[in-house]
């Protein structure tokens, strides 16, 4: 993980939420069963949308018991929710092999999250589903939505090229993420355009600017 992430990670957990439980890590053989079920996952609501996600379909197509999708992943939400991290992650990696290439933090991180925005585009039903997901989730969901989060966070730190920020910058950083994900569901319900989306997300990202010059007094 580069330097940028594990500072994200580190500091954008809420400090008031309490520890939770660590979970020894996957084996090989563990970690290959999972990445089979969230491609499943992906696959399917790729196809079909939220509705077309169901739990023993994702075990017969990925090759799982369905007990042991279960204990994976407690519900479709968890599964999807987790679909996301993961398809936010391959993004990243894509992005990282072409940077952006805007003069500034800010134009740097439009750029990536339009880029980001655009790729979920290609496939709206899996865009929908897992918007959908994050919408339902309830607090059994919190690390998955939080995965969720850090990756997002992760994104637009490498786009501004910070590996160490301010509680400033990660307050905005915060606002853009969030601005960034009701973008995507108001373009997913069909009330805003990719016109309005790149307009806002432009508009938000002109914080980081602001932060900076406050930052440098």
């Amino acid at each position: 993980m580069p330097a940028e992430a594990k500072t994200a990670a580190k500091t954008a957990q809420p400090a008031t939420r309490a520890a939770q439980p660590v979970t020894p890590p996957l084996t090989e053989r563990q970690e290959a069963r999972r990445r089979r079920i969230l491609h499943a996952s992906a696959q399917l609501a790729s196809r079909g949308g939220f509705d077309a996600v169901q739990m023993r379909e994702v075990a017969e197509s990925s090759q799982v018991a369905l007990g042991t999708l279960y204990r994976y992943f407690p519900s479709k939400v968890h599964l999807l929710v987790a679909t996301m991290q993961d398809q936010l992650a391959h993004m990243h990696g894509t992005l990282r092999k072409k940077p952006p290439a805007g003069e500034t933090a800010a134009e740097r991180v439009a750029e990536t999250l339009m880029r980001a925005f655009r790729a979920l585009q290609r496939e709206p039903h899996l865009a929908d589903a897992m918007v959908r997901a994050l919408t339902f989730a309830d607090r059994s969901v919190s690390p998955e939505v939080d995965q969720v989060s850090r990756q997002t966070t992760v994104i637009i730190l490498d786009a501004m090229g910070l590996d160490d920020p301010t509680p400033a910058q990660l307050s905005a950083v915060r606002v853009i993420e969030h601005t960034w994900h009701s973008a995507l569901i108001t373009w997913l319900s069909g009330r805003a355009s990719i016109a309005q989306v790149k307009i806002d997300i432009e508009t938000v990202c002109r914080l980081i600017d602001l932060t900076e010059v406050r930052e440098s007094r």
